[in-house]
């Protein structure tokens, strides 16, 4: 007979069901025999049953997946899951209030996934005690089949209890993701006619066992197997204790920080976001509309890449990512605020504003500078290392990010990096000006003949003057000789010893995911690396604060991007830069570089280099800065241009550098 139910659930394909017959199958034969071939037998079938079912039916295979890896496929196959395990972590300890929170973006919430629409509004504690009256009840169950007064009342009392306790388990498990999910209903609770009927009758029958007068004990050997299921029934549900704090508790606030978390969306929709500002308050990113619609605009959408986004579909990226606690108002606000407004609305309270370092006027500039070169551009102040613009092109408009995602995901530029910091470039003969730095402070420069050909710079570099003043003009123009010649000076210890004080096997702390080249294990033997042309890759932003030693007598400043938020109790709170200063170069070697590679009549340096992109092209760096005496406003400028010339990436950088310092730089050559 169990056969044949169990045929007819298999093609039916209701394998929860046909889990919770055999079980109890199982379980009636082992209470009755004391035989453990029993239930090991039964745990192989179902194990047999579930590879089957995976291999003969999708709905199973989807399941299982969805079980094993439901972050591969959120918002698809493992959704159900996935929304389950949100809306216990929205529950937190007490839970949003009776009626409060989402549980209907849970599918079929009051059915399957009536357990987690509990905790959402009840919390942990009241999920710790719906398990606790679940483990009541199996226990006075089986408390009620040890005193009934013959064989058959006692084996249909443990029947009973092992089909609540067990179905209990199983789809509660299934909730939880500790086991595989099921279709079947959680006794006493789940909606449905049937379902609540067979409980309250299977309560019935153990009400009326329970009142019939004991004739003698269950002799001890016969007690066991009702022992042994009691313990089943209660580590099934003392498992899912744990893992119900561990969603809702351990890894709760990561699961409500997930951009797919549908229950952000709905606050922010009625909950205002903060501003991203720059440095004189002007909007970059805001938020418009009313309580219920609030809609995120971005005021200046060339800056897309660096500040970022925050989509209901395709999640956050930039500034917008890394600043989200600051602008939803889970951090900078009072801990009372943000409790109240959790435990009140189910939402954080109002965000919180905050200033960038960013300047738009010269963001301006810098993107009129890059135009429609692909590349990027860096200001920086050498001293505080605040970057004052930060321009990655071509770029995108994240105001109209949905409407032209596929086509920018597709596109071969790859507008969605952000160039100046994600970016990854070989440095080429840009490195010149450090080794000259490097060699300059050891004493008086080599006396070599500098003889590449004019056509192998990044610049001509016309005729060369006498002494070392050659040196400043040859790196300068970014010929490969002059940067090969100052290598040879340095022991290769020393050579990587520089590149790593430099900052150039560490990526830069400011907010942003930004990228990092791999460590020289031993400085090569060819010349590739000396010439720039090897392992080493950095980018943009790498090379600003390394050029900012040059200005700042060797030192490398702390680079800032947010530098304050506007908190409600003390106003505008300054945010700490993530690293620290360090000594980089020798102060009297840059000093002594920086003369060199000094514009006539100028308080300005500058340098130009060259390094292949891919197979065939060509990248152009330029980077320039004011004198170590020009402290009162000390600028560095990084610019990078892709499959352009190294005198367009000259203009670029002068006319970005004479905007910082209010000059005017004499027009490249």
């Amino acid at each position: 007979m169990t056969g044949l139910a169990l045929g007819l659930l298999l093609v039916q394909r209701d394998l929860g069901t046909a889990t919770i017959f055999l079980f109890l199958y199982t379980t009636i034969i082992y209470l009755s025999t004391g035989r453990r071939i029993a239930p090991v037998t039964g745990a192989l079938v179902i194990s047999a049953a579930g590879v089957a079912g995976m291999l003969l039916f999708d709905l199973v295979r989807l399941r299982m997946d969805a079980w094993l890896n439901p972050w591969l496929d959120p918002s698809g196959r493992s959704y159900q899951i996935v929304q389950s395990l949100l809306a216990i972590a929205n529950g937190g300890v007490f839970g949003r209030g009776p009626g409060l929170g989402n549980p209907g973006l849970v599918p079929v919430p009051h059915s399957d996934f009536i357990f987690a629409a509990i905790v959402e509004e009840t919390g942990l504690v009241g999920g710790l005690g719906l398990l606790a009256l679940l483990a009541l009840l199996s226990g006075r169950g089986l408390q009620i089949a040890l005193h009934a007064p013959d064989p058959f009342r006692r084996l249909l009392a443990g029947g009973l209890t092992a089909y609540i306790g067990g179905q209990s388990v199983l789809i509660i498990g299934g909730n939880l993701r500790l086991l595989p999910l099921t279709g079947v209903t959680l006794p006493f609770v789940s909606y449905g006619g049937s379902s609540l009927l067979t409980s309250l009758v299977a309560v019935l029958l153990l009400i009326l066992i329970s009142s019939q007068p004991t004739v003698r004990l269950v002799a001890q050997s016969a007690s066991r197997p009702y022992l042994h299921l009691g313990t089943l029934i209660l580590a099934g549900l003392a498992g899912a204790a744990l893992v119900l704090g561990w969603w809702a508790v351990v890894r709760g606030p990561d699961l409500l920080g997930r951009t797919d978390n549908a229950r952000r969306v709905i606050s922010d929709r009625n909950v205002e976001r903060g501003a991203l500002l720059d440095r004189n308050l002007n909007p970059i990113n805001e938020t418009e509309g009313e309580s219920g619609s609030y809609l995120r605009v971005t005021r200046y959408p060339q800056l897309s890449a660096v500040v970022g986004y925050t989509n209901p579909v395709y999640g956050q990226s930039g500034l917008e990512a890394s600043l989200d606690p600051y602008l939803r108002g889970l951090q900078g606000n009072p801990g009372l605020t943000i409790w109240w407004n959790h435990l009140v609305y189910g939402e954080p309270p109002p965000g919180l504003d905050v200033r960038l370092s960013l300047d738009l006027a010269l963001q301006t500039l810098a993107d009129a500078s890059l135009g429609e070169q692909r590349g990027a551009a860096v200001l920086l102040d050498a001293l505080s290392g605040e970057i004052l613009a930060l321009a990655s092109h071509p770029t995108f408009d994240s105001n109209q990010l949905e409407a032209q995602w596929e086509t920018l995901i597709g596109d071969p530029t790859k507008p969605l990096i952000n160039r100046a910091v994600q970016g990854s470039y070989l440095p080429g003969t840009s490195l010149a000006p450090f080794f000259l730095a490097q060699a300059a402070a050891a004493g008086d420069l080599p006396e070599r003949s500098l003889v590449c050909s004019t056509r192998d710079c990044a610049l001509a570099p016309g005729a060369l003057p006498e002494g070392e003043a050659a040196w400043g003009t040859r790196v300068a123009a970014g010929c490969p000789d002059a940067q090969l010649a100052l290598v040879e000076t340095l022991e290769p210890a020393q050579r990587l010893n520089l590149l790593n004080s430099l900052g150039f096997f560490s990526p830069p702390e400011i907010g942003l995911e930004a990228f990092s080249s791999t460590s020289l294990a031993a400085w090569p033997e060819d010349d590739r690396e000396a010439l720039g042309t090897g392992t080493l890759q950095i980018s943009p932003l790498q090379l600003a604060r390394a050029a900012a030693a040059l200005t700042n007598a060797g030192s490398l400043p702390a680079l800032s991007l947010a530098t304050g938020v506007n908190t409600p109790q003390a106003g505008w709170v300054l945010l700490p830069p993530a690293a620290t200063a360090a000594n980089a170069l020798p102060a009297g070697g840059t000093q002594r570089a920086a003369r060199l590679l000094a514009l006539p009549e100028q308080l300005v340096w500058e340098a130009s280099g060259l390094a292949p992109l891919g197979e065939a092209g060509m990248v152009a760096w330029y980077l320039g800065g004011t004198l170590p005496e020009n402290a009162s406003a000390a600028r560095v400028v990084v610019v990078l241009l892709e499959e352009s010339p190294a005198v367009a990436a000259q203009q670029a950088g002068r006319a970005l550098l004479s905007a910082a310092l209010n000059i005017d730089l004499s027009p490249a050559p």
